[in-house]
């Protein structure tokens, strides 16, 4: 419940920048603004500050700024004008102040983050450790866009179309400024380099590497424990980092799922390194029913490891700014790649989304909940 309400809040926000760009834009050009409402459907606040209307009103999903002239039709028949507010009109303005009137509201989310990106590095803003990791894919998913295309755990990506890569983020980058065209890897493979290429992925590339189904390497050391689990009742403690499942060696975290899976709930022998000293379980995993399909599950989450992006003043102004005009090109990319037909429209996320996010991000930390915001 906290969640929802949270990202509610977050999305009130959100909304309430969008209308004040409206709302500025409109009293700089003189037009007369009838109402500012965050939320529609029944009001649930309201008060009238000189010739506006603000109000608070039930579904927290939208809001609106009513002008004069804007839409005739849902006007007030008792609405009182004086002889001067016909000049003041929405429809009595020109074409170009209509324009940047209407564009004010979008232009003001899209320079909202610069607002708050300087003070997320002020503070510091974690940062999973291995976007600033060399690009190695430790785990291709089945089904996948990668799968299919040849790509194999322990590649190293080189180059995205011809652009040399040398971190995991700068491959994101890559991939996102290359969004619904053919993408070429140059990989290192056993010493080796060779090509794999993504003819078609439409569908994929919007949330980098992970939306073609390629993940980072991830050690095998335990972030979190489920309580009253299978794990957590056979004394296994978060930090602790499996090396074997009944003698087979575990290089990385997705060897566990494929050996879990296969032992079912028969019981497994884990050799885990905790602190320098091995410690040995016997554990027998819990099956759980989901849909159609059955897993086997013994309650562990791994150890995402974070580091923590921090600049003084001028640098975090700098690094807000650069971050903003990120966004803002890879904003203006996506509807051109829409227009175009190059991405498809199920990449759009509405009000619910947005919810989503921002509850998950106010689970965490305030400058997840400032990241969050900015995007």
């Amino acid at each position: 419940m906290m969640t929802i309400l949270a990202g509610i809040l977050m999305l009130g926000i959100l909304i309430f920048i969008h209308e004040l760009g409206h709302f500025c834009v409109a009293k700089f050009m003189n037009v007369k603004v009838l109402k500012f409402s965050l939320g529609f459907g029944p009001r649930l606040l309201s008060r009238k500050w000189g010739e506006t209307e603000y109000k608070i009103c039930a579904v927290p999903l939208g809001g609106y700024v009513q002008m004069l002239g804007e839409h005739p039709e849902k006007e007030d028949e008792n609405l009182e004008l004086l002889p001067a507010d016909e000049e003041r009109s929405f429809a009595a303005k020109s074409p170009l102040q209509r324009t940047l009137i209407v564009l004010a509201g979008p232009v003001m989310n899209l320079l909202f983050p610069f607002l708050l990106l300087p003070w997320a590095y002020l503070i510091g803003v974690p940062m999973p450790a291995f976007l600033e990791k060399p690009p190695c894919i430790g785990y291709v998913a089945s089904p996948s866009k990668g799968m299919s295309a040849g790509f194999q755990a322990h590649d190293c990506i080189l180059a995205v179309n011809e652009k040399p890569v040398s971190s995991w983020e700068g491959a994101e980058k890559a991939i996102l400024a290359n969004l619904g065209a053919p993408l070429r890897f140059t990989l290192e493979r056993d010493e080796e380099k060779i090509a794999v290429i993504l003819a078609d992925p439409k569908d994929g590339g919007l949330e980098g590497l992970q939306s073609l189904g390629l993940l980072p390497q991830q050690d095998a050391r335990i972030g979190a424990l489920m309580p009253g689990r299978a794990a957590a009742k056979a004394g296994m403690k978060i930090g602790d980092l499996i090396l074997a499942i009944d003698e087979r060696q575990i290089d990385s975290w997705y060897d566990i799922r494929e050996i879990v899976q296969e032992l079912k709930e028969k019981p497994g022998r884990y050799l885990v390194d905790r602190q320098g000293e091995r410690v040995e379980f016997t554990i027998w995993a819990e099956k759980e029913e989901r849909g159609t399909a059955s897993l086997y599950l013994i309650g562990i989450a791994p150890l995402q490891e974070t580091v923590t992006k921090r600049f003084g003043l001028a640098d975090s102004i700098r690094e807000g700014a650069s971050r903003t005009w990120d966004l803002i090109e890879l904003t203006f990319l996506f509807i051109k790649k829409l227009l175009f037909g190059e991405v498809s429209a199920k990449n759009i996320g509405g009000p619910i989304t947005v919810v989503q996010l921002a509850g998950h991000a106010a689970q965490t930390d305030f400058t997840s909940i400032l990241s969050i915001l900015a995007f």
